[in-house]
């Protein structure tokens, strides 16, 4: 009985230790969730918003367990080759929502694919359709970083039997979508904690401090959002770039981060995610003009014909 537990003891330590690995070198992909998902939030209900960020938890698990665990592991067993292309074309999506938001911010509406402002589509019809919409939004740009997330997660567990590998990654996507998730709504109900220290003499100095920060926090949060699609997009499609044998992007980020990495390793790493950004900024502004541009185009060519 006694070899019993210690070997299970060994096997919950063993199968620790590699989900502990494999969280940590997906930390900075998690940042970045972390950082897109409040901007689904901004203009929300405060009373709506924890329950939307349960429902994107709770999509958010679900993508990790029921859709990607599954097809990666199956992935990794037989097709592994097959990883790096999704990947890329995942990146792709990043690089296109990124991409999509800069072009809002500089014409200043939202436009449709078919080069519609969207004040001119049929508007929701309630706020539950609404809240849907919100929900399936976030919970599919979370699809793409869950990807990510867990991919890069398998890559350190890659060695192991079938089964600690299934175990480690079901452990690495249950914390992180917890820790995500509740960064998040500790995020976006900071200024109801504000308002609650305000009511208090003690504290009404910091309680106003959060209220008043916290929508210079959200803007921000919304803008490194923007630019973690982006950064993760484009590095995601070099990285995989370079794992299909064309090595001259990551080669040339990499002799363009090296005089600074010299100088400090942060330096060094600003300067990578920097170049990672422009390339998702790039292929983003490409995707953005396809499905933009084009089709207005051929929309103004019909109006033009009748």
């Amino acid at each position: 009985m006694a070899g019993g537990l210690a070997a299970l003891l060994d096997d919950v330590a063993a199968i620790a230790k590699m989900a502990s690995a494999a969280s940590t070198k997906a930390v900075g992909v998690v940042v970045d969730d972390t950082a897109v998902t409040p901007r689904f939030i901004q203009g929300v209900s405060p009373a709506r918003e924890l329950p939307i960020i349960g429902k994107i938890a709770l999509g958010s698990l679900r993508n990790k367990l029921v859709f990607i665990l599954p097809a990666i592991l199956l992935l990794s067993q037989f097709l592994p080759w097959a990883l790096t292309p999704l990947l890329m074309l995942g990146g792709a999506y990043l690089c296109y929502e990124g991409a999509e938001k800069v072009y809002e911010v500089i014409v200043g509406h939202h436009e449709t694919p078919t080069g519609e402002a969207a004040s001119e589509q049929p508007a929701l019809r309630s706020g539950a359709e609404a809240e849907k919409a919100l929900v399936r939004g976030a919970i599919t740009t979370d699809f793409i970083l869950s990807s990510e997330i867990m991919v890069i997660s398998l890559d350190q567990v890659a060695e192991a039997e079938f089964v600690y590998r299934a175990v480690s990654l079901i452990v690495v996507a249950i914390a992180i979508t917890a820790l995500v998730y509740g960064v998040v709504a500790l995020i976006v109900k900071m200024d109801d904690v504000g308002l609650h220290l305000a009511a208090k003499p003690a504290s009404r100095g910091l309680g106003m401090g959060l209220v008043k920060a916290m929508p210079v926090v959200l803007s921000a949060l919304s803008g490194i959002g923007i630019a973690a699609m982006l950064w993760v997009g484009g590095h995601i499609i070099v990285a995989g770039a370079a794992e299909l044998g064309w090595h001259a992007p990551l080669d040339l980020i990499h002799v363009l981060a090296g005089p600074a990495e010299h100088v400090h390793a942060f330096l060094g790493w600003l300067v990578d995610t920097l170049c990672s950004a422009l390339v998702g900024l790039v292929i983003g502004g490409v995707l953005v003009g396809v499905l933009h541009l084009v089709p207005r185009k051929k929309s103004d060519q019909h109006a033009a014909a009748h």
